[in-house]
């Protein structure tokens, strides 16, 4: 079976999309730097109060220093080669509600 009939496959299964994959690293991003890089500014954050496990929390801490200053749109198989199988399902499941993360982390120059 080849990759591009997997990742097919997987996309079907699952019904993810590529704006899930963006809203993943965002909130990827958001889990590793909640600062949004802004110096001298400390946040500390209780992810599961957002409903994300530990273990999850840490492999997304990991994408996100990955991806940090990179576009959200990050190919397929670059992205899901890289969750533990707990994260995978946790996204599974989150979806459609990852892009409240950046609603509650709205930007820091908005006004």
């Amino acid at each position: 079976m080849s990759q591009e009939h997997n990742e097919s496959l997987i996309q079907e299964i699952t019904k993810l999309k590529p704006k899930h994959f963006a809203d993943l690293v965002r909130s990827a991003q958001l889990i590793f730097d909640p600062t949004a890089g802004v110096s001298g500014r400390n946040v500390k954050v209780d992810w599961e109060q957002f409903g994300i496990p530990r273990d999850v929390t840490d492999n997304l801490k990991s994408l996100g220093k990955h991806y940090q200053y990179s576009s959200p749109h990050v190919p397929f198989e670059d992205i899901w080669s890289k969750l533990t199988p707990e994260t995978r399902i946790w996204f599974v499941e989150n979806k459609d509600r990852l892009w409240q993360f950046e609603e509650a982390f709205p930007a820091l120059d908005e006004d």
